[in-house]
């Protein structure tokens, strides 16, 4: 066997784990903004359902019902987007985990009550998976990746992208 092809063969599984890691990550950016755009959509399409629901059902603190609602709703809509881009992944998954945060605490009165233990670990999911994308960045399958590179070409001595 030449070298060449021992090479291609030794470097074969690593070429397709990480080719599989940037299909994983858009998918899970896209699998976990699609969950918030769907709510946020149902709140934007029932706007009075939704402000009686921040005033008589949700528990947000801090916020009067009307702002949380606003609030809530456009973390909903645009998070999701620039998520599923990869266009500041990390920091717009942290801003959807503050979202998703604010909806447990905005609602721990009916996910912690009995028969709503699925409802609580759909968003501990949610948790779980905007975590990954903190902590590892959305990929390479990202706007962040791209102008990351783009910018390494441009600044001689710069490495290979390591934060995203």
């Amino acid at each position: 066997m030449s070298s060449a092809l021992q090479r291609t063969f030794v470097h074969l599984p690593a070429i397709v784990l990480n080719t599989g890691q940037d299909v994983f990550a858009l998918a899970l950016r896209v699998w976990v903004s699609w969950q918030f755009l769907i709510s946020g959509w149902l709140k934007v399409t029932s706007w009075e359902n939704t402000l009686f629901l921040f005033r008589e059902e949700y528990r947000v603190p801090l916020l009067p019902p009307g702002a949380a609602a606003v609030a809530g709703t456009a973390g909903e809509l645009v998070f999701p987007v620039f998520l599923v881009l990869g266009l500041a992944g990390r920091l717009v998954a942290l801003g959807l985990s503050a979202v998703n945060a604010m909806a447990v605490v905005a609602y721990t009165h009916v996910l912690l009550s009995d028969g709503f233990e699925g409802a609580i670990r759909q968003h501990e999911l949610w948790a779980l998976a905007l975590g990954v994308i903190v902590l590892y960045g959305p990929g390479r399958l990202s706007l962040d990746y791209l102008f990351a590179r783009g910018a390494a070409r441009t600044q001689p001595g710069t490495s290979a992208l390591v934060t995203i």
